[in-house]
């Protein structure tokens, strides 16, 4: 009964509005739907209270002309007035501010406007600072090039109408008549993909649904196991909008199926340092300059059969050398020592030497096999492995 007494007061108040001396302009629809794209965000209640001040501000214009036809002609003038502001009569400059402002689910819902805002909408530049502000600090270009192999293999067309989906449009096609909205998409629906599979946008959405996995490194992988403190691994990555978490996937070791977790939080995460495989070897290109003091990652991988993780540790001093900054010549040798302070003194893991010139893959089966090495000049990179310090020394 609610429902039906809605419905015969908007369209009564429709049929007054096409009383009016010359028509509705062409975008009269867009706005419609423009203010009607925002209801969501509006209580069902403050939904009623419009409706009822509409109808009683109708029937009072109604009396009024009734009474004094001076009143009538400037209501009418006052209402043709009103109908002739539009957004999209804002400058440019005006109109690109205040989509800058908005969040990517308000962009996607003026998207479902009309023709112009949706162009204006899914432009590049627009999704650029999400992107940025998201994503940038754990999808680096390894995960793009695995989104363009899948756009290249039709697989991103998945995606393209995922825009829509989140739009308001299935919400107002049950409250409103088919005409109103048929304007606004029966353009829309002539292309096939929105947004385009080759637009931010769609990468956007894409790492938003969860359902495209991209490769990048998960710090203390499985839930911080001992034995992989303080480590970083390769794993691909999908996310989870709900719990604003991540699972993982991590590449098989051996003989042995690909390990999972779940849960994972956006502190533990990076975007690979490197473009290095987790099974190749990466080429230093640091050891030259090397000193006691600094700070490094480096390759290690249990056996053969195993993929590389970065592991943290820092450059130490020579046996030979007391550590005196006034005598030190440690950095002028061709051996390089690690440290890794995270293991006690007596541990098998704690130190291990390396060839300055000559540096390859170095181990065997009982201490594990270290490779390539990378020097951390980022204050932000030290300061992320020291906030997952282990809080007791390992053995």
């Amino acid at each position: 009964m609610l429902f039906f007494l809605f419905t015969c007061c908007f369209s009564f108040v429709f049929f007054y509005k096409s009383l009016a001396i010359k028509p509705l302009p062409p975008w009269a629809h867009g706005m419609r739907l423009l203010s009607l794209c925002f209801w969501k965000d509006f209580s069902f209640l403050w939904l009623i209270k419009l409706v009822k001040s509409t109808i009683f501000g109708v029937i009072s214009s109604l009396l009024a002309s009734r009474v004094s036809p001076r009143k009538k002609n400037s209501s009418v003038e006052s209402v043709e007035v009103a109908w002739e502001m539009s957004v999209l009569d804002l400058p440019d400059l005006v109109l690109e501010t205040i989509l800058e402002k908005l969040p990517p689910e308000g962009l996607c819902r003026m998207a479902t406007v009309c023709v112009s805002l949706r162009e204006r909408c899914i432009s590049d530049h627009l999704w650029e600072k999400h992107m940025k502000n998201k994503w940038s600090k754990i999808v680096g270009p390894s995960a793009y090039r695995e989104w363009q192999l899948y756009i290249a293999a039709g697989q991103g067309l998945a995606f393209s109408n995922q825009g829509k989906q989140n739009s308001l449009a299935g919400y107002l096609t049950h409250l409103w008549p088919i005409v109103l909205i048929r304007s606004s998409f029966s353009s829309g629906t002539k292309k096939r993909n929105f947004p385009p599979v080759d637009s931010l946008m769609s990468w956007y959405t894409a790492l938003e649904s969860g359902k495209f996995w991209f490769p990048a490194q998960v710090y203390n992988r499985e839930n911080g196991h001992v034995g992989f403190m303080l480590s970083c691994y390769d794993a691909e990555l999908s996310y989870d909008k709900k719990t604003n978490t991540f699972q993982a996937r991590y590449p098989p070791h051996g003989r042995r199926a690909s390990p999972t977790e779940s849960g994972i939080t956006w502190d533990r995460l990076r975007a690979p340092p490197v473009d290095t495989s987790p099974h190749d070897l990466h080429e230093s290109d640091c050891l030259h300059e090397l000193k006691p003091g600094n700070h490094v990652e480096i390759q290690w991988r249990r056996n053969k059969e195993f993929p590389y993780g970065w592991w943290y540790g820092v450059v130490g001093h020579l046996e030979t050398c007391d550590g005196n900054p006034n005598y030190c010549h440690c950095h002028e040798s061709d051996t390089v020592v690690l440290e890794f302070n995270q293991y006690n003194r007596g541990s098998r893991w704690r130190t291990t030497n390396v060839d300055r010139k000559n540096h390859r893959e170095e181990g065997n089966e009982a201490d594990g096999f270290y490779g390539g090495i990378r020097k951390l000049c980022s204050n932000e990179e030290i300061s992320t492995w020291k906030k997952i310090w282990p809080t007791e020394v390992l053995e």
